[in-house]
């Protein structure tokens, strides 16, 4: 699915899709096999895809990221934010964008099972 090359685009714009992709993915796999009604699992989702959850599972991957990946969450998370989350601090929500920028870089170009692996941890 590499759609153009993900190292030329803005490391924010990763980070956008990669936030799209881990709440798709989450919100998936926990309504598979429920009957709970729709408040309940969006706050489960929102415990999981909050920026001081990202952070500390940014902060468990980061040793075992590739070279490349790295690479992506270093520049997504040394760029200039315009905005920052409620109840997070600005470290923990750059760690957030950076992780989200990995898994932006990981569905563009089409590497789905590296992507699921992160998001399964």
């Amino acid at each position: 699915m590499a759609l153009l090359s993900a190292n030329k685009m803005h490391p924010m714009a990763l980070a956008f899709i990669g936030d799209a992709v881990q709440s798709l993915y989450t919100r998936t796999m926990v309504s598979i096999g429920t009957s709970e009604k729709t408040g309940p699992l969006h706050e489960e989702v929102t415990k999981i895809v909050k920026a001081v959850s990202q952070s500390k599972t940014a902060e468990e991957l980061l040793p075992s990221f590739t070279e490349e990946e790295h690479d992506i969450f270093r520049r997504a998370r040394n760029c200039k934010i315009q905005t920052s989350a409620k109840h997070a601090k600005m470290d923990e929500y750059r760690r957030a964008s950076g992780f989200e920028a990995v898994l932006g870089f990981l569905y563009i170009t089409g590497q789905t099972e590296r992507l699921t692996q992160l998001l399964e941890k």
